[in-house]
């Protein structure tokens, strides 16, 4: 097999590929992962049969770990989504912090809303509210536009159950109690910085009468608001906090509790993220049925549908990651790294906000910096949490026109291109920036805090 300096090469003319392939060509990222795993075992001259079969086993592998958390990750955001329970959280925010407070208010909103549901859903839902909202209150659309987005964005690369923070945790090997209690320190400034704040600094830089919210986009869905019969946003909160609760209580009950009890066994098992997320979405089936406009069977065929690329692309990330690790590619990237002092923390932000840039989608980002990297942080002995958030906020910003993201901000906002940039590639850049010093912040205390 080939050893040394040639492996760099490959690793870059395969990292290419996949940029390339996608970007240029338009190929499936499924499919452009597979490839360049393909490609880069044979071009380190690794046995045939052997290539085969780690891209199997990487794929397999990594679907092991996520693949039913993101299925009922994606089923309790479209029960939440058809039972107008998003716009219930943000009608509830708006009342609890005042119309005064409402940039606050939607910020905070996008940031519970996208922990179950999909950012483009999650932000073509409430775009409506917002742009209600700018007219009576007369705030600049702008600032509302950036305070949402930032929120949805922010948590959807951060806060499992979202795909790509799950794949990042199963990668890394983390203890996805610790990784969740960290995400939320790390996400909450950031959002409330890139999304509140310099929403704030927008609108008025910009002025009201520049910003304000225009006309509905042809293309917009009106709001449905038939009827009266909603559920209320606390019951809305309560199902997407109730399994990360489950979560965090089996992570905090093992500090505590006697190992081999029963008490332990008990809160290990409720504490499990597969059987957290299923309790989660029965409790939501029950308490949301009565105000699902079709039948449950219906929601969780669509939801079904939505979580089928999100498996591939997942699993394909998996595959490369295996075989970066099986030719020797990774342990290469530990010895050049060392050679170099490259902080690892660093680096694992930058490959992640490089392949957000180039390719476009956080998701396929975060899985395939994870994989890359899973092994260069157990050899160097860095903790797998604080790795693992730097590549979740790498994949925050940097989100340019070959992100369907961008264009979802920029069709049902109605903006022009230079208002997209600020409100949405800027302001999701300041956001994971500055997570990444939050990050840096923590790893000074590596050692000291618990699960670093």
């Amino acid at each position: 097999m080939v050893t040394g300096p040639m492996l760099l090469v490959i690793f870059i003319l395969a990292i290419g590929f996949v940029l390339v392939s996608i970007i240029k060509f338009k190929l499936n990222p499924f499919i452009a992962l597979l490839l360049a795993s393909l490609a880069i075992g044979l071009l380190a001259l690794m046995p045939l049969p052997e290539i085969a079969n780690t891209i199997a086993s990487g794929f397999g592998n990594t679907l092991t770990g996520i693949g039913i958390v993101i299925a009922l990750g994606v089923i309790l955001g479209q029960m939440l989504y058809e039972s107008g329970c998003t716009e219930q959280i943000a009608n509830l925010m708006l009342a609890k912090l005042g119309r005064k407070n409402s940039t606050l208010a939607i910020n905070a909103t996008g940031f519970i809303v996208s922990i179950p549901v999909f950012f483009d859903a999650a932000f073509v839902i409430l775009v409506q509210l917002v742009r209600q909202l700018s007219k009576k209150a007369k705030i600049p659309f702008i600032t509302y536009v950036t305070a949402l987005a930032v929120g949805l964005i922010t948590t959807h690369c951060l806060v499992l159950p979202t795909p790509g923070p799950l794949a990042v945790i199963e990668n890394m090997k983390a203890n996805i109690g610790v990784f969740l209690f960290y995400s939320l320190i790390v996400a909450i400034p950031a959002s409330l910085i890139g999304g509140w704040l310099f929403g704030t600094f927008l609108g008025k830089k910009q002025g009201a009468l520049s910003a304000e919210a225009g006309d509905e986009p042809a293309d917009t869905p009106a709001a449905d608001t038939a009827g009266t019969d909603n559920p209320s946003g606390e019951l809305g909160i309560f199902l997407i906090a109730l399994p990360i609760v489950l979560i965090l209580l089996g992570t905090v009950m093992a500090m505590f509790l006697p190992k081999g009890s029963g008490a332990l066994a008990f809160f290990e098992f409720i504490g499990n993220k597969n059987i957290a997320l299923l309790i989660g979405v029965i409790v939501a089936m029950i308490m949301l049925k009565k105000y699902f406009k079709r039948p449950v069977e219906e929601l969780i065929a669509e939801a079904g549908k939505a979580a089928g690329m999100i498996f591939l692309i997942t699993g394909a990330g998996g595959s490369l990651g295996a075989i970066i690790n099986g030719t020797g590619i990774g342990g290469y990237l530990v010895e050049t790294m060392s050679s170099l002092n490259i902080p690892l923390i660093i680096l694992a932000f930058v490959l992640s906000q490089v392949l957000r840039a180039a390719q476009g989608s956080s998701t396929v980002a975060l899985v395939t910096t994870s994989a890359i990297l899973s092994p260069v942080a157990a050899q160097m002995g860095v903790s797998p949490v604080l790795v693992g958030l730097a590549i979740c906020c790498g994949g925050i910003g940097l989100s340019l026109p070959n992100d369907s993201g961008f264009w979802v901000v920029n069709r049902f906002s109605g903006f022009d291109l230079k208002d997209t940039i600020k409100a949405w590639t800027i302001s999701g850049t300041i956001s994971g920036l500055v997570g990444l010093v939050i990050v840096l912040v923590l790893s000074l205390f590596a050692g000291i805090l618990p699960g670093l």
